[in-house]
């Protein structure tokens, strides 16, 4: 249970060592925005702090800790004395808090065992094979689970500053801060950014039929199929393929073709119609259904934002999907 929080809600964010700069500065520069933006009349402000780990122990406790994105590839399971505290201030009623691989910390500091909580949609597969007991959502850009706030992609903790707001502060402050810079305040979905990124299989036979479907999306790839094309049993096609690639056959072949539709999408003038037939499916609306599934938008949605013009391609840019 989170403590009462005072007129002036205090937030650490934690500089540890890679800790992502433009987070620790830029919360609390969204912070100050909103704070500025708050009613004259009104009391409550968000006093903020960037907090060297170094220093943690001898710090006051705050009414929410924050353990920003690091692009080091570190993931902090040698920062005992950071899980430690972690651990004593979430006890005392602290807000927790944590964005992209922040999350790591918070799962070596034990609070996350049995909870909910998200983290970059590239990170699942590691995060959940260091903490099995985590409740992983990692589709959700944002999981606010009571005394534990989790983000996801490296921007999220843009998210994660903009639901401290509304908590502390009240949507019209969201509402204004958001307009003030220029932050679109509508939620979103992590798997509007995912991107399928499947395991390289170590059995070549598997590796080769990984190899086929890329370049076949459009075929028949019924099981069936795929074990007439590797010579195996269906049994044993299923066995191999899961164990070499952590998804059913099934579930693969989703997973690949709206990948597929995905860059059709973001390439190509194609009708939707036109990129269905394309990737293996006959019936659009089956097809529709399985790409919001997967990616949470309609398949004309995802045009509208990721698609990438003609000039665009010619310079190189390209969307951004990172979450």
């Amino acid at each position: 249970m989170t403590k009462e929080v005072r007129n002036t809600p205090t937030v650490a964010i934690i500089a540890y060592e890679g800790a992502q700069q433009s987070a620790l500065f830029g919360l609390g520069e969204m912070f100050d925005v909103a704070n500025r933006l708050v009613e004259k009349d009104a009391e409550q402000k968000i006093s903020h702090k960037v907090l060297p780990a170094s220093l943690i122990i001898d710090t006051d406790s705050a009414d929410a800790i924050i353990l920003p994105p690091n692009l080091t590839g570190v993931r902090g399971d040698t920062d005992r004395h950071l899980h430690n505290w972690i651990q004593k201030q979430h006890l005392a009623g602290t807000i927790v808090c944590s964005a992209c691989a922040g999350s790591f910390w918070l799962g070596h500091a034990g609070i996350l065992d049995g909870r909910q909580a998200t983290t970059h949609w590239a990170l699942e597969t590691e995060f959940r094979s260091a903490f099995p007991k985590v409740q992983l959502r990692a589709e959700h850009i944002l999981l606010d689970d009571h005394d534990i706030v989790t983000a996801g992609g490296v921007m999220a903790w843009i998210d994660l500053g903009v639901h401290l707001i509304g908590r502390w502060l009240g949507p019209t402050v969201v509402s204004r801060t958001c307009r003030q810079m220029l932050i679109d305040p509508t939620g979103r979905e992590q798997r509007n950014y995912r991107s399928f990124r499947p395991t390289t299989a170590r059995d070549q036979t598997i590796r080769s039929l990984q190899l086929w479907m890329e370049r076949n999306a459009d075929r028949d790839l019924s099981v069936r199929a795929l074990a007439l094309e590797t010579g195996l049993s269906e049994r044993s096609l299923h066995r191999k393929f899961s164990s070499e690639t952590g998804y059913s056959i099934n579930r693969y072949v989703q997973e690949l073709r709206v990948e597929k539709a995905k860059g059709f999408l973001e390439l190509t003038t194609l009708s939707v119609s036109e990129i269905c037939w394309k990737v293996g499916y006959t019936d659009v609306s089956a097809f529709n259904r399985l790409f919001r599934s997967i990616s949470g938008l309609s398949a004309g949605a995802y045009r509208k934002r990721f698609r990438i013009d003609p000039l665009q391609r010619k310079l190189g840019i390209h969307p951004v999907k990172n979450g």
